[in-house]
């Protein structure tokens, strides 16, 4: 110890005693030829600053050994600076000219098992990367947020968050504004955009030609940023058929989308139905109509004994013949049960044997092994049928039904369609191209248009795109701010410059001057003109309404509020603490 406290007490100040062999003049910042005093009190400025710096240097760790801690202005810098390098690792692949990035595994074991991916999906990209930043993870996980919730948008909201973190960067180190000042004003801003965005939004949800046609345009803006885009038009109208067999139902499930490996991208095609990728058992018709199905999930192998560890010691050939007559009679009475049921298809998500397979045969009833795991469940859903396990009570038993159930061939493969299910909705969506590297990035994309639509049949408000909401909403920031007093002003000027950002990163995503175009574009806005957007095929501004440029209203809303609520919860980031690593043993 350095100092030790007495406890005694003169004029109301604690006296402090130095140790003799510290070097007092040096703690307390006096000439070296000074007399080195023994007693100090807080009765200076100066002494009870050098008080500070002493027990400050001397104070005990309360973090594990290994541990690290960063504070203040650091811990700041450094949550800034994670996530604005997420947002520019994904920002070249924003908009209809965006770029593709090639993801390849690592280096190790199993790298040679994982696919190398080619994908501009933000979503996926972010998925992939390893990330150590704690910042940079918040903007991982509001993506993938944003993809579950939305299908679409992914990487708008990365990049947009992290322009908003630029923007904040800058106030807190050039203008010395405190973080919750800003956030204030972020505040402010927020809702100032949400409102503009609402009353720009349009909805015609109840004029079934014009809401398809929203679909159709809401499809094709998704897909103009894709693989598919150049057969946008083809694959517009296969999702938005898919979506609207739902019926509103909210359960994308039903889409199935199988991917088979030849042909072209045009060559994907709608099919009503289910398909089931098996075969159907050996002998047995494969055509079948007015078909009452079982689904069920047990053991169709020989029932053998399931006690562990035990043995059946038998003393001649007769007593193994009447063990294996009593499993067969065992199984015969399951398949008699199952038949009991009034069913001429089983469907069986475990395998089913020869002997069992020959009872099915002679029964008339066709027999359909091993169905996938997922499989089984979405074709139960669309059959209307339960999952049976037992067979005890047939009238607790729910059976599917559907039309038709007949062997085809997709491709190569033979696989099994169901046509006319019980639950109408279920359809089936075949995609071909030319590579599995291809058929991956299309399902990908397809599963962006198909969620995009689902969401906006829920809720059926739409609003154009093209960078148009976003510079509408800047502009109502900017007259809202008007009315704001104090540095909240500042920050809200901040928030609208970065909804600026999108439209100028579309643009020189596209190889366009974008300084020149959205100086066209805020012009446009400026004189009341709230559909003019940015058109890249001749490299200038359009009215979005006349181009059918639109996007999903619950989309676009997300997109805007998460980007803020990340934004937020960096900046009031003052401190980042690491835990040590745990210690391996051994």
């Amino acid at each position: 110890e350095i100092l030790r406290v007495t406890g005694v007490q003169t004029c109301a100040l604690p006296i402090f005693w130095l140790e003799p062999q510290l070097d007092s003049r040096a703690v307390l910042g006096l000439p070296s030829g000074s007399p080195q005093p023994r007693q100090v009190s807080f009765g200076s400025p100066r002494h009870f600053a050098a008080m500070h710096r002493i027990l400050a240097g001397q104070g005990q760790n309360i973090l594990q050994q290994g541990a690290s801690e960063d504070k203040g202005e650091n811990a700041r810098l450094q949550a800034f600076i994670g996530a604005i390098a997420i947002g520019d690792l994904v920002k070249s692949t924003l908009g209809p000219k965006g770029m593709d990035k090639i993801l390849q595994p690592m280096p190790g074991q199993e790298a040679h098992k994982m696919a190398t991916t080619v994908t501009n999906d933000g979503a996926t990209i972010l998925k992939s990367v390893w990330i150590d930043n704690p910042a940079a993870r918040i903007l991982v996980d509001i993506s993938k947020t944003q993809d579950e919730e939305c299908g679409d948008g992914t990487t708008s909201v990365v990049v947009l968050a992290a322009e908003m973190l630029r923007k904040a960067q800058d106030l807190v180190e050039q203008n010395k504004m405190h973080p919750q000042v800003i956030i204030k004003g972020y505040r402010l801003a927020l809702a100032a955009a949400r409102s503009k965005l609402e009353a720009l939004a349009q909805d015609r949800g109840g004029d079934k030609a014009g809401f398809r046609e929203d679909l159709m345009k809401i499809a094709r803006t998704t897909l103009s940023s894709k693989l598919l885009k150049h057969e946008k038009e083809h694959f517009a109208t296969v999702a938005v058929d898919a979506v609207l067999r739902l019926q509103g139902k909210p359960n994308l499930d039903y889409i199935q989308v199988i991917k088979k490996p030849g042909g072209s991208l045009k060559d994907s095609f709608l099919e009503e139905g289910f398909i089931l990728e098996k075969k159907i058992g050996v002998g047995m018709p494969k055509i079948l109509e007015n078909c009452n199905v079982l689904v069920a999930n047990c053991q169709m192998d020989t029932d053998k004994i399931k006690i562990y560890g035990a043995r059946v010691k038998v003393d001649s050939f007769d007593a193994v013949a009447e063990i294996e007559k009593a499993e067969k009679d065992k199984m015969k009475t399951k398949v008699e049960k199952i038949c009991g049921h009034g069913c001429n298809v089983f469907i069986n998500r475990q395998l089913i044997y020869n002997y069992p397979e020959q009872l099915f045969k002679d029964a008339g009833v066709m027999a359909i092994e091993h169905s996938d795991f997922e499989g089984t469940e979405r074709m139960a859903a669309v059959l209307g049928a339960d999952i049976a396990s037992t067979f005890d009570n047939p009238e607790e038993t729910k059976l599917g039904f559907c039309k038709k159930i007949e062997e085809i061939i997709i491709g190569e493969d033979k696989v099994i369609k169901f046509s006319g299910c019980k639950e109408g909705e279920a359809c089936t969506i075949v995609l071909r191209g030319a590579s599995n590297h291809i058929l991956d990035e299309a399902e990908r994309s397809l599963h962006d248009a198909l969620a995009v639509l689902f969401q906006t049949v829920t809720d059926t408000r739409v609003c154009h795109g093209g960078g148009c909401m976003e510079m509408a909403m800047a502009g109502h920031i900017f007259e809202e701010m008007k009315k704001v007093e104090g540095k909240e002003q500042v920050a809200m000027e901040a928030f609208g410059k970065a909804l600026m950002q999108i439209p100028c990163i579309l643009s020189d995503n596209a190889g366009f001057d974008s300084q020149e175009l959205v100086g066209k574009l805020r012009a446009a806005h400026s004189r009341g003109e709230n559909t003019m957007g940015l058109e890249f095929n001749q490299g200038g501004i359009a009215d979005m309404a006349k181009l059918g440029i639109m996007e999903s209203f619950r989309s676009k809303m997300s997109q805007l509020c998460s980007a803020a609520e990340a934004a937020e919860m960096i900046i009031r980031v003052d401190d980042i603490i690491k835990n040590a690593p745990r210690e391996r043993e051994g």
